[in-house]
């Protein structure tokens, strides 16, 4: 392999490996809080693609037919982000509540909450084909594309901004949980449930919290994940979802490092085995990899056993 080869790879697998690790960072927070897998959250993914679709199309048209100004390209990728993270989260939160909140309370086995998980992902699924049909849609170009060159190899600021964001997100939540009340309570809630109440913390409202977080995570890569590769369809969540999990568990599942590490080791594996071998193989080596690895580290690279007292 070239040098060149190589960085271009390299550079593809940082992009890939960013959508992976956003929206394990959004497993990650859930189960963190909860123990709860929240499988659902791949098509929460793309809702918030759709969301950020519906909403550029009204700022590039309706919208702009009616301002006496011209808004700017800039002003349009921040406005539909910022309304699809809020958006989304408000999905994510009214799930947790309609969905997640009554099972919980009535204290029912986990078995039950991971089927209505996947029931809640079936019904976004089956519910955005029903309201809009099995035909794809093509994302508009919000951010104007610049190709850079460094010798050999080629990317463009779109790549850029992919990795950057998810960067910038990773040490956001690493401030966010280890040095904020927030975040302190989050760590309590998962160490001991039951005792957190009675320290005044409330528990329902840290939950709707990481929720909400988690759910605006989901909605930026959906966002920068449509930029990236322009085509929409009801059932682009479930597949990029699964993945995300996998690097979630690989890492280490309900830590924040274990889902970041996870998440860019996965879109490693998957670019560079598509290098060298048939790209039909990708996902076998890939996860062939990926089961050696918790063949050996069960709990994850960065995942601690939990003990439970008798």
């Amino acid at each position: 392999m070239t040098l060149a080869l190589f960085l271009q790879n390299l550079i593809n697998a940082l992009q890939w490996g960013s959508f992976y690790a956003l929206i394990a960072l959004g497993y990650s927070m859930v189960y963190g809080v909860l123990l709860l897998i929240n499988f659902a959250h791949g098509d929460i993914f793309m809702v918030g693609a759709y969301f950020a679709f519906f909403i550029s199309a009204f700022l590039l048209g309706t919208l702009a037919m009616k301002l006496p100004w011209a808004l700017s390209p800039e002003m349009i990728f921040f406005l539909t982000l910022f309304l699809t993270m809020a958006l989304t989260a408000a999905v994510g939160v009214t799930i947790e509540r309609v969905a997640y909140r009554p099972l919980r309370r009535r204290g029912v086995n986990r078995l039950y909450v991971v089927i209505t998980a996947l029931m809640v992902g079936l019904i976004l699924e089956n519910g955005n084909l029903a309201l809009l049909g099995a035909s794809r849609k093509n994302f508009p170009e919000l951010i104007p594309k610049t190709i850079y060159h460094w010798g050999d190899t080629t990317f463009t600021n779109l790549k850029v901004i992919v990795i950057a964001a998810t960067l910038l997100v990773f040490l956001f939540l690493q401030i966010v949980v280890r040095r904020t009340k927030w975040g302190l309570a989050m760590r309590a809630i998962s160490y001991d449930r039951v005792a957190v109440p009675l320290m005044g913390i409330p528990v329902d409202t840290v939950i709707v919290v990481t929720f909400a977080l988690g759910s605006s995570l989901a909605a930026l890569a959906g966002v920068l994940f449509a930029l990236s590769y322009p085509v929409l369809e009801p059932y682009m969540g479930a597949l990029i979802g699964w993945k995300a999990f996998i690097a979630a568990v690989v890492g280490g599942i309900g830590d924040i490092r274990g889902a970041f590490v996870g998440g860019f080791l996965l879109g490693f594996v998957e670019i560079f085995a598509a290098t060298f071998f048939p790209s039909t193989y990708r996902d076998l080596i890939g996860f062939g990899i990926l089961m050696i690895i918790l063949t050996f580290r069960p709990t994850g690279l960065f995942g601690l056993a939990r003990r439970t007292k008798v």
